[in-house]
């Protein structure tokens, strides 16, 4: 079975407080045995964020966690979204998740369909009020839809678990953690997943999920 996972968290890498190896660590003791670090990046910063996080990789393992060195594209135009995530995959990316069109922030129309039509994505983060197409479309590329944690950001999560379910698009829980009183244990991810309207039984399968899978490795 797959042990806890969190595929959406934030370091001093972009505007967390945290150091990564303190984040691993708090997670460790948390339980969980995956983790991703997905600081905020655009055109600037893509792969020195990157390249920074593969130094902190033995340091996770020695935590017994199992390190993803991600990014999460953040307020960048819809179009050059793909370049970036090409660019952070070639910098040695494990994860790459996009800042979506939630309904706090002024994000640009067009970047949840971005996002969704481009491969090189596994996470489509706090989608706000997604489309049934552009859904559909995650379905297709395999990318997850995220249930999240955040404050503000999770205004929408009961919206994104009907537009999952209508259209069997991966769903995947995850704080997007910037300080320690953000990260979850284990009833406090199934209390988010069930609050955002999943079943136990759904919450489970979720919460089970086989990233090596899911991430296509």
């Amino acid at each position: 079975m797959t042990g806890l996972y969190d595929l959406h968290t934030h370091t001093i890498l972009s505007d967390g407080e945290m150091l990564p190896s303190e984040l691993v660590r708090r997670m460790a003791v948390l339980g969980y045995t995956t983790v991703a670090i997905t600081d905020h990046v655009d055109t600037s910063n893509a792969a020195s964020v990157v390249r920074s996080l593969l130094d902190v990789r033995e340091s996770a393992r020695l935590f017994g966690v199992r390190l993803l060195c991600g990014v999460e594209i953040t307020h960048v135009p819809p179009s050059q979204i793909a370049a970036v995530a090409r660019r952070s995959r070639e910098a040695g990316a494990d994860i790459v998740i996009v800042h979506g069109e939630t309904t706090v922030e002024p994000v640009a129309p067009g970047t949840n369909h971005a996002a969704c039509a481009c491969r090189e994505v596994n996470v489509l983060a706090h989608p706000g009020l997604i489309t049934h197409e552009d859904a559909r479309l995650a379905q297709e590329n395999g990318i997850a839809l995220e249930i999240t944690s955040r404050c503000g950001h999770n205004r929408t999560n009961g919206h994104v678990v009907r537009i999952a379910r209508e259209t069997s698009c991966q769903m995947v829980v995850d704080s997007d953690a910037h300080a320690p009183h953000d990260l979850l244990d284990r009833t406090g991810k199934e209390t988010v997943a069930q609050g955002a309207g999943l079943t136990a039984a759904e919450s489970a399968g979720i919460m089970s999920l086989n990233i090596d899978q899911f991430l296509r490795c």
